[in-house]
């Protein structure tokens, strides 16, 4: 992977797939989610999406206990290892990029976990209100 750019218009090439790193929801550039654990659909440590992307995991996450328990429970475990993939499961704390409709689900069963807005591809307001993220945005 290469990052390319002026400052204004990064690129991330990947592979032969280029594709802007693109704006976050309140219209800047889009800042990085975590790199530890690595996240993003591309595993790039951004919530940026794109074609291949279908579960468009586009909102930057801070997990917490009630949300990885209610996305096991609802067929998502988020929490255990699965080795041949590299990952580690998440704990309480870690940041990820989530799928847009489960941060959406877990809006409407009241655990939606806090989202840290810099961080949160701007494709997310096609499914959340910037007032929903907001309400939830994680502070400090």
């Amino acid at each position: 992977m290469k990052i390319s750019g002026n400052g204004r218009a990064q690129q991330v090439i990947v592979g032969r797939m280029v594709t802007k790193r693109g704006r976050n929801v309140l219209g800047t550039d889009l800042a990085d989610c975590s790199h530890d654990p690595k996240t993003g659909f591309y595993r790039d440590g951004c919530c940026r999406t794109g074609s291949e992307d279908q579960g468009m995991h586009t909102v930057c996450v801070f997990a917490t206990a009630d949300f990885l328990a209610f996305s096991q429970g609802v067929g998502n475990d988020l929490s255990s290892p699965v080795p041949e993939w590299g990952f580690a499961g998440l704990r309480p704390g870690d940041r990820w990029c989530l799928c847009v409709t489960r941060w959406k689900e877990a809006l409407e069963a009241g655990v939606a976990p806090p989202v840290i807005l810099e961080a949160t591809h701007a494709s997310a307001l096609e499914f959340v209100s910037l007032e929903e993220l907001q309400r939830h945005q994680l502070n400090g």
